[in-house]
């Protein structure tokens, strides 16, 4: 019962971290419309359709978080009552694979993408490009920010569930 009572907070907990890619979300669309509405020069101007994209594909990852995290929520519970060994295996086998994507995608190819585009700003002085490039880092370093909280719920998480396998 300990193992269901550890789940549940950490999918509480990734539901309220999900909020930020929200407030995130909101903040990028917000720029967008300043840029649009008071945007003078062409850099700024550059910026709009940046910033829209990047609002919209955060507010995108943080509702598709929230939701999915907030059903596993109930999902918990069910699937713990019908049998707890089997849920303590698919948490493990979902939080490795949870683990490693982050190392994979979050940790490994998002910095790299960052280090592309600051090479694209150096290199190239076309305002659109320039205010693309620069947008994308600020979505990926958001993007970095709220998930490297989440991987270390998830391997505190992770070493709860297979404190509850080797005693079984």
């Amino acid at each position: 019962m300990e193992i269901l009572k550890a789940a549940t907070e950490w999918a509480r907990a990734e539901v309220f971290s999900t909020r930020f890619f929200i407030i995130f979300a909101i903040l990028f669309l917000t720029a967008g419309i300043a840029f649009w509405q008071l945007g003078k020069t062409e850099m700024a101007k550059a910026y709009i359709i940046p910033m829209l994209v990047a609002g919209v594909l955060l507010m995108t990852i943080g509702l598709g978080l929230f939701f999915t995290n907030k059903s596993r929520i109930t999902q918990f519970e069910t699937a713990y009552q019908q049998d707890a060994t089997a849920f303590v295996a698919s948490e493990i086998e979902r939080a490795e694979s949870t683990i490693k994507e982050y190392k994979n995608v979050v940790f490994t190819a998002i910095p790299l993408i960052i280090a592309v585009c600051a090479l694209v700003i150096v290199f190239i002085n076309t305002p659109i490009w320039r205010a693309s490039m620069i947008t994308t880092i600020a979505m990926l370093v958001v993007i970095l920010l709220i998930d490297g909280t989440a991987r270390a719920r998830i391997e505190a998480y992770y070493e709860q569930l297979q404190l509850v396998e080797k005693q079984e």
